[in-house]
């Protein structure tokens, strides 16, 4: 019938076998356009003459998926009439409903395989439809479209039973509409309804059928304008320029819906009212450049009469030069004279509709000067509402300044997924076969996609393993810098500027310290701490505002990130390690390291049980700090620092890292001060407390006789340091069972305590605290529990009472005054776990006692 309607058409069919698709997937039911557009481009026997398909149902989403290959197809294409092809399910408000549709079509030979596939990739059917849509209403191409939709039900019950049965059961609910016009028609072409069924929508009873007059007029009215359509594409077609300095990333992977979003924001005419901006801001190495190179290419695909243009914004020359490429391309009056203000003619021409749509991308937009100052790069840059501009910075606050908040993308690190398939690019199989380091791997660079293209080449070039970089990455710091700042090969880089991750962070830094010093010394002091949860408290005092700013800027190029609705930051551990890198080849590291050490040590308090919080925040990054020491001229001010740091990890029950401090504080302030000095010898006696407390006794009690000797001599048998040092000595006499002399000793210091301080000084109820343990250890029971209960009652509260408790309690136990001692016991322990945690030694002790107690109170009653 359609050739008596059209005689001077050439008609081909192409049909395909639905059930063929029973178990593929649906990119194989999709991929049928291929050798559709294959087949029509072999049979044409002109290039000019015109083409008009009539698709029904899923043939429709066969021919959306038209490719770029078949472009001189699409540009003879002067047609489509779609006749009820499911563009959205069969239910759009119903999240597509493809098993309700294609078991609609098929019946029982419907294939759950192929429905199962629809369901999962609706989107993916959804973009493709999008995409053909963006096609269709492209400037270039303007392709004229016609939608036909079925309004009759098909009856459900007849594609899974006979005819009989199918009667016997009907109802409503049987019925349905299988493609329902909101699925079958696209936004903004004509629509129109058919009187049958989905199966007879492209099934006719003869020329005079109704539904058939209906597709053959509009079929006829297209063939009609195909002259028209052809002239006003051949006369409107504006020559689209393609300036990008590198070609496709094959090795691209992952970042999916980041390209979706992007793609979607920087189509030319998105908002016919305005130039479209955009911003995609992150981390130097984070691949922003290469995001941005992709979108490129998938706007080339999706847009073809669309032209991109890269420039890049590294300075003001590379700019400029950028802008006479395209001003050359353009074909721009005056652009090679010697003259020629290049960025106003440029900005001219792309300003103007008759330059048609286009994409400028500015990559590196990182220096705000540069655009706001003196350049004014930003002053330069076109509007047209058929243009976009899309940006690539590392530099938040510039990004604010160039787009609107809807206009920026962050992009952060990738998936652990995206990660390994990025490092598996160019490896072969057995060089990643330790599944552990790979994930080690992608966790100590922290999937940064720079790092890992860096490592990944390294490893490729020299044929080793994950396992093996990973131990050159841990060997040491030197070892890592060093792989850090080798350059490699990579096309899709510029080459005037050097690869490796290190170098490209070392760029922002220089940017940073131009123009905020105190931003770059705050990064500086950062890279000496540990780094999460960084304590704003901790860096070097300046303004509110000045510190407020400075914190900006590094966040700003994602250096540091603040941690949700509080005052403290993390750092990037590679930047970090860049960074001393950096300071160590400037002959800095050494004094950053004493400015450091010298703040920490005026902000870390000397640890209590009062201050707590506050040096326990410190602690992590004070110890990464000292650590990181090489070597400084301030050693008092490093010794009293690890003192501290000696001390808080005594009072947390740490010993092995407390000895470990004030060894190396003891080494200082015997270099500094000689052995002699007070200072040295309260050194010597902290270390000689944290032996004892580990069982170390023999060296805790040569160290504590020393120093005792050195405290007579220099201060007097009667001074308060020379009675501490007594008293220590006299603690590890009882340690070790010499409780005799230990006795003696502790009643000479309890003596000259209570004539120096008064009874009730806290250091003279230590020292009866002492003397009633060694009483204790004696079996001098009644003695010790009269002095320990005069101790606790003159002591406040305060962590020794706990001591005082405890002991008390041991007494009562002792004595067998088990209720009592239980009382204290449970109380102590109650007080430990709140003041010192679960975890702490004096606790655990604690809760020995008690579980002893209570052992021997059991034992007492079944013996009775």
């Amino acid at each position: 019938m359609l050739p008596a309607a059209l005689p001077k058409a050439r008609i081909f069919t192409y049909d395909w076998n639905a059930n063929y698709f029973a178990d593929a997937p649906v990119q194989t039911l999709l991929g049928h356009a291929d050798t559709l557009l294959g087949l029509v481009a072999e049979g044409r026997d002109s290039q000019t003459r015109p083409i008009i398909f009539v698709t029904s149902c899923f043939g429709g989403l066969i021919l959306a998926e038209e490719g770029s290959p078949y472009r001189h197809i699409l540009l003879s294409t002067v047609g489509i009439v779609f006749l009820a092809t499911p563009f959205h399910g069969s239910d759009a408000a119903k999240q597509a409903r493809w098993h309700v549709l294609v078991a609609g079509i098929m019946g029982e030979q419907a294939s759950k395989q192929l429905i199962q596939d629809l369901e999962q990739k609706h989107d993916f059917v959804r973009q493709r439809v999008q995409k053909f849509t963006e096609i269709a209403n492209a400037e270039a191409v303007r392709l004229p479209l016609s939608c036909f939709f079925e309004t009759r039900k098909t009856e459900m019950l007849r594609r899974i039973l006979s005819r009989g049965w199918a009667k016997k059961l009907s109802t409503g609910v049987t019925h349905k509409i299988l493609v329902t016009e909101s699925s079958a028609c696209l936004h903004g072409f004509p629509r129109q309804g058919l009187d049958t069924t989905h199966s007879y929508i492209n099934k006719f009873r003869g020329p005079q059928c109704p539904n058939f007059k209906l597709v053959k007029d509009a079929v006829s009215q297209l063939a009609g304008n195909a002259s028209a359509v052809l002239t006003r594409r051949t006369n409107s077609a504006v020559k689209r320029h393609w300036i990008v300095p590198f070609g496709r990333n094959k090795d691209f992977v992952g970042r999916e819906a980041i390209l979706t979003d992007l793609v979607a924001r920087i189509f030319p005419g998105r908002d016919e009212h305005d130039c479209q901006r955009t911003v995609i801001e992150g981390l130097g190495g984070v691949g922003k450049t290469q995001i941005a190179l992709e979108a490129a290419f998938r706007i080339g695909d999706v847009h073809p009469d669309c032209s991109i243009f890269w420039v890049p914004a590294v300075n003001a020359t590379t700019f400029e030069n950028a802008y006479r490429a395209i001003g050359q391309q353009l074909k721009v009056p005056g652009i090679d004279e010697a003259d020629a203000d290049i960025k106003g003619l440029v900005k001219v021409a792309l300003s103007q509709e008759s330059a048609g749509s286009w994409v400028l991308i500015i990559d590196n937009a990182d220096d705000t000067e540069l655009f706001f100052g003196d350049a004014a790069l930003a002053d330069c840059l076109p509007f047209s509402r058929k243009g976009s501009i899309l940006f690539t910075t590392r530099n938040h606050e510039l990004g604010v300044r160039l787009a609107e908040s809807e206009g920026r993308i962050s992009v952060e690190e990738m998936s652990r997924d995206e990660a390994l398939k990025l490092l598996q690019k160019n490896l072969k199989g057995d060089q990643m076969s330790d599944t552990r380091s790979n994930e080690s791997l992608l966790e100590f660079l922290a999937n940064l996609p720079l790092a890992l293209r860096q490592a990944s080449a390294y490893m490729a070039k020299k044929q080793i393993s994950t396992a093996q970089y990973l131990e050159l990455c841990n060997s040491s710091d030197e070892d890592m810098i060093e792989l850090l700042s080798r350059d490699f090969e990579d096309r899709h880089r510029y080459k005037s500027i050097q690869n490796p991750v290190a170098t490209t962070w070392l760029i922002s830094f220089r940017h940073i310290s131009d123009h905020d010093p105190l931003a770059a010394d705050y990064l500086k002091f950062m890279c000496f701490l540990a780094g999460k949860d960084i304590p704003q408290s901790l860096l070097p005092p300046a303004g509110r505002l000045e510190t407020v700013d400075a914190l900006g800027i590094l966040k700003a190029y994602a250096f540091i990130s603040q941690r949700n609705k509080s005052d403290t930051y993390d750092i990037h551990r590679l930047v970090q390690i860049s960074m001393l890198s950096w300071l160590a080849r400037d002959g800095k590291q050494e004094e950053w390291a004493a400015k450091v050490l010298q703040r920490l040590d005026g902000a870390f308090p000397f640890p209590e049980h009062n201050n707590r919080e506050e040096w326990i925040r410190y602690l992590p990054h004070t110890q990464h700090a000292l650590r990181l020491r090489k070597g400084t001229d301030d050693n008092e001010g490093t010794a009293y620092l690890l003192l501290k740091v000696g001390e808080s990890f005594n009072n947390l029950g740490k010993y092995e890292e407390a000895e470990q401090m004030h060894r190396q504080a003891l080494q200082l302030w015997e270099k500094a001060l000689g052995e002699e000095h007070p200072d040295t010898l309260r050194s010597m006696s902290n270390l000689a407390n944290v032996l004892n407390r580990q069982g170390k006794y023999e060296e805790a009690e040569q160290m504590h006789r020393q120093a005792l000797q050195l405290w007579e001599k220099a201060l007097g048998e009667e001074h308060p340091d020379t009675l501490s040092s007594m008293n220590n000595l006299a603690v590890i006499l009882d340690s070790q069972g010499k409780y005799e002399e230990a006795e003696q000793m502790h009643r000479q210091a309890l003596q000259l305590w209570e004539k120096a301080l008064g009874e009730e000084h806290p250091d003279t109820l230590s020292s009866m605290s002492n003397l009633a343990n060694v009483l204790d250890s004696q079996g001098k029971y009644e003695e010790a529990e009269q002095m320990h209960r005069q101790a606790l009652q003159l002591r406040e509260k305060h962590p020794d009472t706990l001591s005082s408790m405890n002991n008390l309690a041991v007494i009562l136990d002792s004595q067998g005054k088990y209720e009592e001692a239980e009382q204290m016991h449970r109380q102590a322990l109650q007080l430990r776990e709140k003041a010192l945690g679960e975890e702490h030694p004096d606790t655990l002790r604690s809760k020995n006692n008690l579980r002893r107690l209570l052992k021997a109170r059991t034992k007492s009653n079944s013996d009775s």
